[in-house]
């Protein structure tokens, strides 16, 4: 008997397996595809994953309708026109001012948040296309992938007025409390839009995921809803235990070097050489903005070897000895860090590797490895070289550390677990909402 409801998901980035986006693997693994459609707003073309259909809007495309009628706002692929791999193709941007735009938006600053807003303020993706695909799905359930922006969700409020459905809410970082001291005006007028924003869908939807059960009793105690936590899954296939090779190890940090992790990262490599001058720190990660990884360039323990696909990055996670999580120091760092657990942290406690993690106590993520018991964790740069010569030189710790982890991962991470669980929560969502 199948249980499933219908869902259409709107978040801005559909699945691809080399991104963030890989996070809807904790929630849709193993789904009907014919039972997802989403709405994003991409601008490249999707690869097939777990929906059956999918409707794009572009900012190009809503901010060309603004001057000309005749532009079609939306485009609408289907699972069997879509390639296989996510392709280096380029963005749908067209001409010299619309390629700074989208240079500008990367930033991701209030400023482009705003502006944004302003673009998708005229509802011109509420076209008689979009409407007839969301008719012909008729969906149950409105999945909403929160984010910085406000049009993902009031096209998500929008769709479950006009079906009567519930949203069911997922927020991977605390886009509500997290805030900081600022004099600019951009950043107090777009923080005050937003959390009037956030009010007003938990208004109307009151059954959220959050990434971790430190945030979700926040959320529910304040907004007065139903939550659950969703551990992140991983695709890492685990292996078998092995002694950290003491000579050559291999120390590898993949993932996001942003908000204080790569002056982390620095602390780390700095360390390891003070333990041997011959041990190296070996960085991925698909940062193309040159601040963030100049600074590894005068360090010499550190090799940094830029973007590989995903698939390259679970061979080398395999061949790991031990695997790197940080977060930054910085109050600013933290404020944006406080709640999140990133993909990372699954395929760390997923690979069977060793794993060192060095950040704030005040950041989830470090939380959430020193309670799990599975990592060596570390908050304060002069006690990194002690830790790192103890996670190497003590074999027993490493095959305790082993065990709990595949113990921490079979319960929280563990992917049909969690969508199951899931499917529960829509259930109870779908039932309360008639």
């Amino acid at each position: 008997m199948n249980n499933e409801k219908r869902i259409v998901i709107v978040g801005t980035v559909p699945y691809n397996p080399n991104s963030q986006s890989r996070l809807y693997e904790s929630f849709f693994s193993g789904f009907d595809r014919q039972n997802l459609a989403q709405v994003f707003s991409n601008t490249k073309t999707p690869v097939k994953g777990h929906c059956e259909r999918l409707y794009q809007i572009t900012d190009q495309r809503m901010l060309k309708r603004r001057f000309k009628k005749s532009v079609i706002t939306g485009k609408r692929f289907l699972y069997d026109d879509l390639p296989e791999r996510w392709a280096d193709n380029k963005a749908e941007v067209s001409g010299g001012v619309f390629r700074s735009l989208y240079k500008l938006s990367g930033f991701k600053s209030p400023l482009t948040h705003l502006l944004r807003k302003i673009v998708w303020k005229k509802k011109y993706w509420c076209t008689k296309d979009f409407n007839n695909w969301l008719e012909e799905f008729d969906p149950e359930c409105v999945f909403l992938s929160f984010s910085d922006d406000f049009f993902i969700g009031e096209i998500a409020l929008y769709i479950a007025d006009k079906f009567n459905i519930p949203i069911v809410a997922f927020s991977g970082d605390d886009y509500y409390f997290n805030a900081h001291f600022s004099l600019s005006p951009f950043y107090l007028i777009y923080k005050s839009m937003h959390r009037r924003h956030i009010r007003k869908i938990f208004s109307r939807c009151k059954y959220a995921s959050l990434s971790s059960d430190f945030i979700k009793d926040k959320y529910a105690e304040h907004f007065g809803i139903n939550t659950m936590a969703t551990y992140l899954s991983s695709a890492v296939k685990r292996r078998e235990f092995r002694e950290i090779r003491k000579k050559d190890p291999l120390i590898t940090y993949c993932g996001n070097i942003r908000i204080g992790r790569n002056l982390s990262l620095i602390d780390v490599a700095n360390a390891l050489k003070q333990v041997c001058p011959e041990y190296k720190l070996h960085i991925y990660s698909n940062e193309d903005d040159e601040k963030y990884y100049k600074p590894f360039e005068a360090v010499d323990n550190i090799v940094f070897h830029g973007v590989v696909p995903y698939s390259e990055v679970q061979k080398i996670i395999a061949d790991t000895d031990i695997f790197v999580v940080v977060e930054g120091f910085r109050k600013k760092d933290i404020d944006v860090a406080r709640y999140s657990i990133s993909t990372k942290i699954s395929d760390a406690l997923a690979s069977g590797d060793a794993v060192l993690a060095y950040g704030s106590y005040e950041c989830t993520a470090i939380k959430y490895m020193d309670a799990s018991g599975a990592a060596v964790v570390c908050g304060d740069s002069g006690a990194l070289p002690d830790k790192i010569r103890l996670l190497i030189e003590n074999t027993e710790l490493q095959k305790e550390m082993y065990d709990k982890a595949a113990e921490v991962f079979e319960n929280n991470h563990n992917s049909a677990k969690n969508v199951e669980r899931f499917k529960e929560f829509v259930r109870l969502a779908c039932g309360e909402n008639k």
